[in-house]
């Protein structure tokens, strides 16, 4: 019965580090008080917050959950100072806003480009000074104030309200990689990138932690070379995370179990509520029914910001479409899931349509979902 009600765990969740996390309660006491100790409360970004509580949006849906994923681009110590100079500084390199379902039927991630052009408001900066409001790159937000002054800048841009936080850097990224044995990803086209430190041939290859930093992150030789299709690349990749826990045994065999877990939560710096493992539990307990299908991915509808082709701008009303559905907890349309097929909000009409009634169909979005194969 124990061993059936693992495997659903790793079989439906929606995000492949937290799935893992949720076996801790079976491993002992010690153990958990260890790993739970391994995840980093941010306790400023929290103090933070709480001063601008009153100018924050306000949760319209009981039980939905937002979190903030955002990979660091830090280089602080000798792990990530291979991947360039440490300025003292760090910009948000991925940011994902994943949308959690009241009902927990749905799970819904979408990348905010690190080049949108958008308001920034004015932060609190790591030497206790502030900055004042100004209009610039999105992932300059974290450069600025951290995750706090990110949080804001989202909440600010889509006007829905962050519950929770995930911070994730170069290092951790790559030890949950190489925790679960490797993540299989299909190449169309060999790979040949000095910069990204790549060379792999075409077809199913098993990417271990180093190469598959390497892949999220380069942009200048793989695809169109922009920022769009590496985002598109790293959804890819999530949804490959998610399909390899859930066909690794990892969570019943001990041997795999701890690693997986330790990687996972020493790469972590949360909100003070999800920095613990029972934090992070209760969060994700309603996981369990999530059809793969139902685990998407998306970019934020994205065009060349009008001033600037190396900036980006948001496309409207197709962002706002996708925001008020994600503020109202209602569904998602990905293309590729589901009978209508469209992008960045263009919708199209089911197999029926009666000309006496009238009846909007819902906007598709341009994503994919965690049960595609790539390869196929």
């Amino acid at each position: 019965m124990v061993r059936r009600s693992r495997r659903r765990w790793v079989r439906t969740t929606a995000f492949g580090v937290t799935a893992l996390l949720v076996a801790a309660g079976g491993i002992g006491w010690a153990v958990y008080a260890k790993l739970s100790g391994n995840i980093t409360p941010d306790e400023a970004a929290a103090a933070e917050l709480a001063r601008y509580d009153k100018e924050r949006p306000t949760s319209l849906v009981k039980d939905a959950r937002n979190i903030l994923l955002i990979g660091s681009d830090s280089r602080e110590g000798s792990d990530n100072a291979r991947y360039g100079r440490d300025s003292g500084t760090e910009r948000s390199d991925t940011t994902i806003l994943l949308h959690l379902s009241a009902g927990r039927d749905s799970a819904t991630a979408v990348s905010l480009p690190r080049d949108l052009m958008v308001d920034l408001p004015g932060c609190r900066r790591p030497d206790g000074s502030r900055s004042a409001p100004r209009f610039a790159m999105f992932n300059q937000a974290f450069q600025l104030g951290g995750s706090a002054c990110t949080i804001r800048t989202v909440e600010k841009l889509t006007d829905i309200r962050v519950d929770h936080h995930v911070v994730v850097d170069f290092h951790g990224f790559k030890k949950m990689v190489d925790a679960v044995d490797g993540v299989e990803v299909c190449l169309r086209e060999p790979i040949d990138d000095r910069a990204a430190k790549l060379r792999l041939p075409a077809g199913r290859v098993t990417l271990d932690g180093e190469e598959a930093l390497g892949y999220v992150r380069a942009r200048k030789t793989l695809g169109d070379g922009s920022d769009t299709e590496r985002m598109e690349r790293q959804q890819r990749f999530l949804g490959a995370l998610v399909n390899e826990v859930r066909s690794n045994d990892v969570l019943l065999n001990p041997a795999k179990l701890y690693p997986v877990l330790d990687a996972a939560t020493s790469s972590l710096t949360t909100d003070p509520e999800l920095a613990s493992l029972r934090g992070l539990y209760e969060l994700v307990r309603g996981l369990r029914d999530i059809p793969m299908e139902q685990v998407q991915f998306l970019t934020v509808p994205r065009e060349s910001y009008a001033y600037d082709a190396n900036r980006d701008q948001l496309v409207e009303p197709a962002a706002e479409r996708l925001f008020e559905r994600l503020r109202t907890d209602t569904p998602v349309v990905v293309e590729g899931n589901g009978p209508r097929k469209g992008s960045y909000g263009d919708s199209y009409p089911g197999p029926y349509h009666d000309p006496a009634v009238t009846v909007s169909p819902p906007p598709t979005f341009r994503g994919n979902t965690a049960a595609e194969d790539t390869c196929e």
